[in-house]
């Protein structure tokens, strides 16, 4: 059941004592309530981020994090004073020993701030509301589309590093951690088909509109939000339908706005959920536009022998 935030909200603030707010502070918090699609403005370009904030009982303020890399991480409280937010997380991924700081504030409409790394680091941020990508009804498929036709790599592009990517005898694979691979189309709604083979210990990925990652891994056990088939860091098979390793095995995927379904090796792992927001190493924040397929090839050796994708019309 939905609760409104009270017209009296007691937060903690930056220095750790509560506060009661007028009715106009309580508001204001209210405003902040949602998910944020962010760009982190670093030397190198954009950087694609993510936050959700949300209700915790009658006062408290909590959420998840996605910063450029790694998995969605809790935030057990975000920290407000009527006019500005502020969390801190442990590092992940990211170099440095220190806390993730966070500070934003809303203006009219969007959130901004400053993000303190790991490392000391820090850069400014800006964000809007991610949109709720609802669907009004249900899609017409087109006719699918070979994506790798076991030829050649025609309509793919290399991002960042040395490209280990090639074709030899119908398989596209990737030889050791390198460039990633994307499609030069883009696309919005699709089912997917893929085929994919993975040596013992090996990780790899498929971003769907090249935000939302399909996980690739060599797993086995109890399926969390980091084995073969899930939406890394946020949903988690249903259960383990993965097959040993260096065997050829398959990923269905159907993506209707934010609605995904994922089957592995035939087996329906996850039915009809809702991704949350992008995953760690998405191409951009653009939640709303349309986008490439993504393969992760930063990380290890993988083979593909199938990639068709049906788009909607």
């Amino acid at each position: 059941m939905r609760r409104r935030l009270p017209a009296l909200l007691a937060l903690g603030l930056v220095g750790g004592s509560g506060h009661a707010f007028a009715a106009a502070d309580a508001a204001a918090a209210e405003a902040l309530v949602g998910r944020w699609d962010i760009d982190i403005h670093a030397l190198g370009g954009e950087q694609p981020s993510w936050l959700e904030i949300r209700r915790s009982g009658n006062s408290a303020l909590v959420g998840q994090f996605v910063g450029s890399v790694g998995s969605a991480r809790p935030v057990s409280r975000i920290e407000f004073d009527g006019t500005g937010m502020r969390f801190a997380i442990p590092p992940q991924w990211e170099g440095g020993s220190g806390e993730l700081t966070v500070r934003g504030r809303l203006r009219e409409g969007a959130l901004a701030g400053t993000m303190v790394f790991p490392d000391g680091k820090q850069y400014e941020w800006s964000a809007k509301r991610a949109p709720s990508l609802r669907r009004t009804a249900a899609p017409r498929w087109g006719e699918p589309v070979r994506l790798f036709d076991g030829q050649g790599l025609d309509g793919w592009r290399a991002l960042g590093g040395s490209s280990q990517w090639q074709v030899e005898g119908g398989v596209l694979r990737n030889a050791a951690a390198g460039a990633n691979l994307a499609t030069e189309r883009r696309f919005t709604d699709f089912k997917l088909h893929v085929e994919l083979r993975l040596p013992k210990g090996s990780n790899s990925g498929v971003y769907l509109r090249g935000r939302h990652e399909v996980q690739i891994a060599d797993t086995s056990g109890e399926p969390a939000s980091d084995t073969l088939g899930a939406i890394y860091g946020f949903l988690a098979p249903s259960e383990d339908a993965s097959l040993a390793p260096d065997q050829w095995q398959s990923l269905d995927v159907t993506l209707v706005g934010r609605r995904v379904s994922v089957a592995v090796n035939g087996r329906t792992v996850i039915c009809d959920r809702e991704i949350p927001g992008i995953t760690g190493g998405a191409l951009d924040s653009d939640e709303g536009a349309p986008g490439p397929l993504f393969l992760q090839g930063d990380h290890g050796p993988v083979e593909f022998r199938d990639i068709t994708l049906t788009p909607a019309l």
